[in-house]
């Protein structure tokens, strides 16, 4: 697993992207509260609830 620290301009961690073995990615805010994943098998991208939001990585639209 490989971690991706994410800060904003002033250099204030707002989150972080989890790399699973499953190749699965995760989002988590700063405080390490699940946001989202994208699965790149599938192309798609699902909230903390599950619900798809698009295609594509869009976890960094769930950071903000």
């Amino acid at each position: 697993m490989s971690n991706q620290i994410i800060r904003d301009a002033r250099g204030k961690v707002i989150g972080m992207m989890q790399a699973k073995p499953s190749s699965i990615i995760e989002a988590r805010d700063a405080n390490g509260r699940f946001l989202g994943s994208y699965n790149p098998q599938t192309n798609i991208t699902l909230n903390n609830r599950g619900q798809a939001i698009g295609t594509g990585n869009l976890l960094g639209r769930l950071l903000y």
